[in-house]
This record gives structure tokens, C-alpha cells and sequence, in this order.
């Protein structure tokens, strides 16, 4: 971790202010949450769906077991590629945009110079100190288009490890979240397991929801109870489809 500059404080006020930055209300570091909430939220309510709707139609515990486990390799093999094959998308994407600014670069430069200067411009910076950005970054090439690319379009590379690594994360993500509501069936009858596997999906979601809130922003009650809502209405649509297609005599 890089050093904080405190120059001009005090030892006391140097030391709180540390602790503070650090410990207290640090900054984080990207990680994978969102890929986690991703794989897990799907993997949990489209398994909940399929095995709401098997367990309408059906009595037999068996049944509902193969069904569930079953969108679960599925689900999680499914989502993993799509994170995979998304991440690939957007590095083509990115790599495109920026072959695409060394063109205009090497083709029209004044034009991507006067973008840099409307850039900082828009920023606050101006006079003397906006030109000196302005050479500063025009100087190198591959600085100029690195700010173009972030500053511009809002891009940042993606590499193979990347994509690997998401793809990792949101299928492991969907098979602990698949496995969740198929819990209540292993234990209990298909009768009271519908109503456990709803309660348990239903507060899964709604812990998951507010976890989120707290890492990043917002409130924990009222992300919680969003994710438990739309998650447990989406997955009630297969107990739905399962109870109009219910087998006779089951």
C-alpha cells in the first residue's frame, strides 16, 4: 500500500487520520461480488423455479431432486460460458475502440488533442495548467489514448484471466446458489419442502441483498427486501406453470 502524504499534521491527528483512512472507511478494491450476486441470484431462483414447478405437478421427492440437481449442472455451466463469453465480447470491444483512437490519432490529431482539452476543460482545469495537461498527455501516444479510452468512453481492458476468473466465480456462484432451495427436500416431504424452500431462498436473497447494500451503497433493509421480492415472484412463475400442468392423482 502506498504511503499517505499527512505533511503539516500533527503526530495525534497524523495517527487518526490514518486509522481512519484504513481501517475505519478504506477504500475497496473490485472484486467479485457482482459476479458472485450474479451466479448465485440466477442459480438460486431459476432452480427454485424448475423445482416449485416439478413439486406442483408432482409428490415424489425423487423426482423433484433430479429435476433440481440437474438445473443445476445445467444452470451453472450456462451461466459460467455466458460470463466467459461476455468478458471476451467486451475485451474485443475494447481492443476495437482503441486500434480505432491510435487511427484518429495518427489521422486527424488536432481533433483528438481539442478532445483531451475539452476533457479538462470540463474538469475545472484551464490557462496555463490545462495546456500543460493537454502536452503532457498529447506527448506520448500511448498515454493519450489509455485517457482517451478512460476518460472518453469509459473503457478498461480485459484480458483471457479476467474472463476465466469471472466465468470461475459465477458458475461455483450458481451451483452454491442452485443447491439452496433443493436443501428443505432432502429432509422434509415435497408438501411442507415448497413452503421451506420459498422461506429459505426467500431469506438467502434477502441476506445476500443487504450484504451487498453494506459493502457498497445503499440501504441493507431495502436492497435485502428488493432482491427477496424479485427473486422469490420470479421463481413463484414456475410454481404456477407446475400447478396448471399438475399430474392427476399426484
Amino acid at each position: 500500500m502506498n504511503k499517505i502524504v499527512t505533511s503539516g499534521l500533527t503526530p495525534a491527528i497524523e495517527r487518526t487520520a490514518v486509522d481512519y483512512h484504513t481501517r475505519h472507511d478504506p477504500h475497496r478494491r473490485a472484486s467479485g461480488l457482482s459476479d458472485i450476486i450474479l451466479g448465485g441470484q440466477d442459480g438460486l431462483v431459476n432452480v427454485l423455479g424448475v423445482i416449485l414447478g416439478v413439486a406442483a405437478a408432482t409428490s415424489d421427492t425423487q423426482i423433484v431432486m433430479v429435476a433440481g440437481l440437474a438445473a443445476t449442472v445445467a444452470e451453472s455451466i450456462s451461466m459460467g460460458a455466458v460470463a466467459y463469453t461476455s468478458r471476451l465480447a467486451e475485451s474485443a470491444f475494447y481492443e476495437s475502440e482503441r486500434a480505432r483512437e491510435y487511427r484518429h490519432i495518427a489521422r486527424v490529431p488536432e481533433l483528438e488533442r481539442q478532445e483531451i482539452y475539452e476533457i479538462y476543460q470540463q474538469k475545472g482545469f484551464n490557462d496555463e495548467l490545462l495546456e500543460h495537461i493537454v502536452n503532457t498527455i498529447t506527448a506520448d501516444e500511448d498515454t493519450w489514448v489509455q485517457v482517451m479510452m478512460a476518460e472518453e468512453h469509459g473503457l478498461s481492458p480485459i484480458n483471457r484471466q479476467h474472463a476465466f476468473r469471472a466465468a470461475l466465480v459465477v458458475g461455483i456462484s450458481a451451483v452454491i446458489g442452485s443447491l439452496v432451495p433443493l436443501i428443505p427436500f432432502i429432509f422434509l416431504s415435497v408438501k411442507t419442502s415448497i413452503a421451506a424452500s420459498i422461506a429459505l431462498s426467500a431469506l438467502t436473497l434477502f441476506l445476500v441483498g443487504a450484504y451487498k447494500a453494506r459493502v457498497m451503497v445503499g440501504s441493507p433493509g431495502k436492497s435485502g427486501l428488493e432482491m427477496a421480492v424479485i427473486g422469490t415472484v420470479s421463481a413463484l412463475a414456475g410454481y404456477v406453470v407446475g400447478l396448471l400442468l399438475k399430474v392427476p392423482g399426484s
